[in-house]
């Protein structure tokens, strides 16, 4: 790896355990894993594929925690940091529930405030034509089910066409892969899925509140 990117990828696994630091123990350390940071990876879709249980487990660094985490916003807001790869659930009194995910590939990042404006289990999916023109392969539609790459529940952005879903291909968690929606293991968007209402605020940035 060249030292400069390694030097980049230290300084941006500091900044994120300084604003996300594990409750529980103190002495726990976050350690980068398989597409963490600012890697981009052109993996295909896999529809119909079914994810095994070991694949379902996700590398510690991005397992669901509670973290310390300073913010303004009240609790009960979706707050998604893509640059670092997190979404967090504000609990209050600097705390709040952190989730690996996916993120938009090059170009179809974005930022901006939308609310959750409805609620899906096992999801339909429909892959925009974006998708489709890089990977003419997909179905045009596919029903919802365990193979289905929208996953077991998905939170639709306000009247955008992205979304905080699910996936049948949790490897690409820590990566930047979608059109523009952000996915979890189907376990993460299931917990997070029971946790906030319609209505919800979702806050989208780039880069970690200072």
């Amino acid at each position: 790896m060249p030292f400069a990117s390694m030097k980049i990828g230290l300084i941006g696994a500091a900044l994120a355990m300084a604003l996300a630091l594990p409750l529980a123990g103190a002495q726990a350390q976050m350690r980068p894993a398989a597409g963490m940071g600012n890697q981009i990876v052109d993996v295909p879709e896999k529809p119909g594929y079914v994810p095994s249980a070991d694949e379902e487990q996700l590398d510690p660094a991005f397992r669901r925690q509670p973290v310390y985490f300073r913010t303004n916003e009240p609790p009960g807001t979706i707050i998604v940091h893509t640059n670092e790869r997190f979404l967090y659930l504000v609990l209050g009194d600097n705390r709040a529930l952190r989730y690996g995910i996916g993120v938009g590939r090059d170009g179809f990042q974005w930022a901006g405030l939308q609310k959750v404006s409805r609620k899906s289990e096992w999801p339909d999916w429909t892959p925009p034509p974006e998708m489709i023109q890089r990977q003419p392969y997909l179905p045009r539609f596919m029903a919802g089910g365990p193979g289905n790459p929208m996953g077991a529940a998905a939170l639709y952005l306000g009247s955008t066409v992205y979304r905080i879903h699910g996936t049948n291909m949790p490897n690409t968690i820590g990566m930047a892969i979608s059109s523009g929606c952000f996915r979890l293991v189907n376990a993460d968007v299931q917990d997070l899925y029971n946790r906030v209402p319609v209505g919800t605020k979702v806050v989208i940035r780039q880069a970690p509140e200072l």
